[in-house]
């Protein structure tokens, strides 16, 4: 398995000053699924249960199904044109709801992605 992972260069609450744990953003590639490029979100606390998360690049808007604390595109045939976005774009924001009912929004620099994605490609054939 390889992966290109990153922290949000910020995040806010609502209510603000909330604590969670550390908030990540994965592409993962696993050759041995049969699986490339596949988007995920740790969010750094349980999401409410029965909603969705919501990432954002640029116009490009990708509903996201959570469990626990993870999040991954609800539609998995928009996943290649996520990651497109995603290469394309400056920031990828992506929102959510806690089981507590906190609000929360993480921003995300995509500045060196589509490198990060080619040598994770390449190391992982």
């Amino acid at each position: 398995m390889c992966f290109s992972i990153a922290k949000p260069k910020s995040s806010q609450t609502t209510p603000a000053g909330r604590k969670r744990d550390q908030a990540y953003v994965f592409v993962s590639d696993r050759p041995a699924e049969n699986v490339r490029n596949e988007v995920s979100v740790i969010i750094g606390y349980p999401f409410k249960a029965s909603t969705d998360a919501s990432a954002e690049i640029g116009n490009d808007k990708f509903a996201m199904y959570t469990l626990n604390d993870g999040a991954w595109i609800k539609n998995v045939a928009e996943e290649a044109r996520m990651v497109d976005a995603m290469r394309k774009g400056s920031d990828l924001t992506v929102k959510g709801v806690s089981g507590h009912g906190t609000e929360s929004t993480d921003q995300y620099s995509l500045k060196g992605l589509s490198q990060a994605l080619d040598r994770a490609t390449q190391e992982c054939k």
